[in-house]
């Protein structure tokens, strides 16, 4: 398996893992979108909290140019943390919800 393919397995088995996990107010379903086609992976929160409606990312994750692009962790559990536990290096894995003049800063891949 080349290190794409691998990334993507281990993007999608994270994202369904975190997908397990409902809200416990509200009814308030998960939803994955994968495509791997073009590599984009995104984890939604889809319903009502009482009169509030509820629809927005919970987990957005890319594959860019052989790098895990990070673009939002609305999670309690930190992404990126789980996905060196996975076995991907710190240095494929970005952190694009940072400004990229900040990113340097992280113990992540700048770009």
């Amino acid at each position: 398996m080349d290190t794409i393919e691998k990334y993507r397995e281990i993007v999608k088995n994270l994202i369904y893992d975190y997908a397990k996990y409902k809200p416990s107010h509200g009814q308030i379903d998960t939803e994955v979108i994968t495509d791997t086609q073009n590599d984009h992976y995104e984890l939604l929160h889809i319903g009502w909290d009482g009169v509030r409606r509820v629809h927005g990312s919970v987990i957005h994750i890319d594959i860019i140019d052989d790098k895990i692009w990070i673009q939002y962790d609305g999670t309690s559990r930190p992404v990126a943390e789980e996905l060196v536990a996975a076995g991907i290096p710190k240095e494929s894995i970005v952190l694009g919800f940072f400004p990229a003049d900040e990113r340097i800063y992280t113990e992540y891949a700048a770009a």
